[in-house]
C-alpha cells in the first residue's frame, strides 16, 4: 500500500507531502490543476518512462519520495533480496532528477538502477485508465491474466518443466545424429586406420629401441674385427698367457729372496682376475656383433613401419597405441549409434507426449476458465448500465512453447449482434473505462497486494452509470488501496479519502498543491463539480445527498 509520496520541484510542484489511507481514495480538481503531474511525479519515483523534464523551472533539481507498506510475502522482498539492497517492513522509493538530465534512484537509502524500480513498480502499483497499453489493454498480457484468475500456476509450472524435457531430448538427439553423422563420414578412414594399427602393433619405446639396435648392428662389422683382436691380445696368445708365465717364473724364485716377491705376485694375481673380467666382457660383446644380416633388414623394415605410420597419423611414435584406442572408440561409438539414436528418438516421442497432453489440458482448463470469467464480466456489467454489451475471452492456436499453445485476447461487442473486437477498438471512451473497470473486478483477487490507479477511468459516463462506477470502485477498494483521479462527482462522492488538487499564483509563478478534504470541504467540492464555479444551494444539497449515499 502507498503510505506517502513527497514531491519537491517537479514541473510546477514546489513542495508537497501526501499521506494516503487503505481504501478508496479520490483525487479531483480542475482541468490542468496538476492531477496529472502527482501521476507522473509517482510513475518517475517507479521508474515508469514519461516525460523528459520534470524539473520545476528555476530548480536545480526535483525529487519525490514514495513510502509503501508491504505485507508478509510481499513479491516486493524477492526483488529486493535478487538486488541485495535492505528488506524491511517497509519501502522507501526515493529519485532524483536534476535539470541536466541526470537521474538517480535509492530504495531504502541504497543506490539502485532504475532496472529495479520498474521491476519492484510491478508488485507495487497497478495503472489503470482509457490509454493504459501496459495493463488491461495490451494483448500481450491477456493469457496471463487468465491464467491467473483460474489460478493456473502448478499447470503452468509442469507445462515449463515437459517443454525444457522435450526441448532437451530434441538437443541430445540432433547432438547424437550429428556426432554419428561425422563419424560415419570418416568410416573406411577408421576401419583403414585400426587394421592398419592392430597388424603392426606398435609398443611404447619399441622405437627406440628399435634405433638403437639398428645403429649397433650398422657398425657392428666395422668394430668387430677390432673387438676381435682385443680378445685375442687379452687371451692365452697374449696378456693373460705372458702373466701366467710371469707369475710361473716368479713363484720358482720366491724361496730364494726370502719374501720379496710376494707383494708383487699378489698384485699379479689381482690383474689375472680383473683381466679374466675384462676378457669375458669382449667376449659378450662379440657374441653380440655376430648378427644375422636378415635380423638388420627386418630391425630397419619394423623401425620405418613405425615412424611412417607416426607421420602418417600426425602423432608420436610412442602414442601410436594411445591413437589407436581412440579410434577404436569411435568404432564403438560407430557400431552402437544407431543403437543410441534410436533410445534418443524413443526418449523425445515420449517428452512431446508429455507436452502434448499437458498441452492440451492447460488449454481446456483455460477455456473453462474463460467461460467462468465471460460470464462474471458480463454479470458486472449489468450494474454499469451495459447490460446489452458482449465480452468474450476469444483463443486463437499458436506455436507450441513453454506457456502453451493458445493465444488470449479479451474482446467486446457493445450491442448484440455487433462484431466484436480487441477492447481498445471497439469500445469508445465511456464504454472502455466500464469494461476495464468489470474486467479488474473479476480479475482482482482476495490477495490485493498492489495500490490501484484508475486515471479518469469514469470519464464519458454520468448519473446512474458513473454512480455504478463509483460503486464498483469502493467495493474494489475494500481490504486495499485505490487511488482515482475523477471528474465525476458520483464517484468523488463514494471515496473514502478525499484530496483536491488546485493551482495558486505566487508572484509571477504558478504552482500545483493538494489539500485533504474535511466533511465541509467535500460538500463545496462536490458541489463545484455538479455546478461549475458558481457553487449553488441546490448543488450543495445535491452534494450532501450524494456524500449521505
Amino acid at each position: 500500500m502507498l503510505r506517502a509520496l513527497e514531491i519537491r520541484d517537479m514541473l510546477i510542484i514546489d513542495q508537497l507531502a501526501l499521506e494516503f489511507q487503505p481504501g478508496l481514495n479520490v483525487l479531483t480538481g480542475e482541468t490542468g490543476a496538476g492531477k496529472s503531474i502527482l501521476l507522473d511525479s509517482l510513475g518517475f519515483v517507479l521508474g515508469w518512462r514519461g516525460r523528459a523534464e520534470l524539473v520545476r523551472k528555476g530548480a536545480d533539481q526535483g525529487e519525490v519520495v514514495a513510502e509503501f507498506d508491504l505485507p508478509e510475502g510481499h513479491p516486493a522482498f524477492a526483488i529486493l533480496d535478487d538486488a541485495g539492497l535492505p528488506v524491511d517492513d517497509g519501502l522507501i522509493l526515493r529519485r532524483v532528477n536534476r535539470k541536466d538530465g541526470r537521474k538517480t534512484a535509492w530504495v531504502n537509502d541504497r543506490r539502485c538502477s532504475g532496472e529495479v524500480l520498474r521491476a519492484l513498480s510491478e508488485t507495487l502499483v497497478e495503472l489503470h485508465g482509457q490509454h493504459d497499453d501496459r495493463g488491461l489493454l495490451d494483448p500481450k498480457g491477456h493469457r496471463a491474466l487468465l491464467d491467473q484468475y483460474a489460478q493456473l500456476g502448478p499447470m503452468k509450472a509442469d507445462l515449463r518443466s515437459a517443454w525444457t524435457d522435450m526441448q532437451g531430448a530434441r538437443k541430445a538427439l540432433a547432438t547424437a545424429e550429428a556426432a554419428l553423422s561425422a563419424v560415419e563420414a570418416e568410416e573406411d578412414f577408421l576401419r583403414h586406420a585400426v587394421a592398419e594399427l592392430d597388424a603392426l602393433d606398435p609398443q611404447p619405446g619399441e622405437e627406440a629401441e628399435l634405433d638403437s639396435r639398428r645403429r649397433m648392428m650398422q657398425g657392428a662389422e666395422r668394430i668387430r674385427a677390432d673387438v676381435a683382436r682385443a680378445q685375442g691380445a687379452l687371451g692365452q696368445e697374449g696378456a693373460e698367457g705372458a702373466m701366467g708365465e710371469a707369475l710361473r717364473w716368479l713363484e720358482g724364485a720366491t724361496e730364494a729372496v726370502e719374501g720379496r716377491l710376494d707383494a708383487p705376485m699378489a698384485a699379479l694375481e689381482r690383474a689375472m682376475t680383473e683381466l679374466d673380467e675384462a676378457a669375458a666382457g669382449v667376449a659378450d660383446c662379440l657374441e653380440a656383433l655376430d648378427f644375422n644380416p636378415l635380423e638388420l633388414e627386418q630391425c630397419e623394415e619394423r623401425l620405418f613401419a613405425i615412424r611412417a605410420l607416426a607421420r602418417k597419423h600426425n602423432v608420436a611414435p610412442d602414442e601410436l597405441g594411445n591413437f589407436a584406442e581412440e579410434l577404436r572408440g569411435k568404432m564403438a561409438a560407430l557400431d552402437a549409434g544407431e543403437g543410441e539414436i534410436a533410445a534418443l528418438r524413443a526418449t523425445l516421442h515420449a517428452a512431446e507426449n508429455t507436452y502434448t497432453d499437458q498441452a492440451a489440458a492447460l488449454s481446456a482448463a483455460r477455456k473453462e476458465a474463460a467461460g467462468a470469467l465471460d460470464r462474471a464480466v458480463m454479470a458486472e456489467l449489468a450494474p454499469l448500465k451495459m447490460d446489452r454489451a458482449v465480452f468474450t475471452t476469444a483463443f486463437e492456436a499458436e506455436t507450441a512453447g513453454p506457456e502453451g499453445i493458445d493465444a488470449v485476447s479479451f474482446t467486446v461487442a457493445t450491442n448484440p449482434g455487433a462484431p466484436s473486437g480487441p477492447l481498445a477498438k471497439i469500445a469508445s471512451g465511456g464504454e472502455l473505462s466500464r469494461f476495464l473497470l468489470a474486467l479488474k473486478v473479476c480479475l482482482t483477487g482476495e490477495e490485493r497486494n498492489t495500490t490501484m490507479i484508475f486515471d479518469e477511468i469514469d470519464r464519458g459516463v454520468g448519473g446512474a452509470t458513473a454512480d455504478a462506477v463509483g460503486r464498483r470502485l469502493a467495493a474494489l477498494a475494500e481490504g486495499g488501496q485505490i487511488l482515482v483521479v475523477t471528474h465525476s462527482p458520483q464517484v468523488a462522492a463514494l471515496g473514502a479519502h478525499h484530496w483536491r488538487v488546485q493551482k495558486h499564483v505566487a508572484g509571477e509563478m504558478t504552482l500545483s498543491t493538494v489539500v485533504h478534504l474535511g466533511a465541509a470541504d467535500r460538500v463545496d467540492e462536490i458541489a463545484r463539480m455538479i455546478s461549475g464555479d458558481t457553487i449553488t444551494d441546490q448543488a450543495r444539497g445535491a452534494a450532501e445527498a450524494l456524500l449521505a449515499g
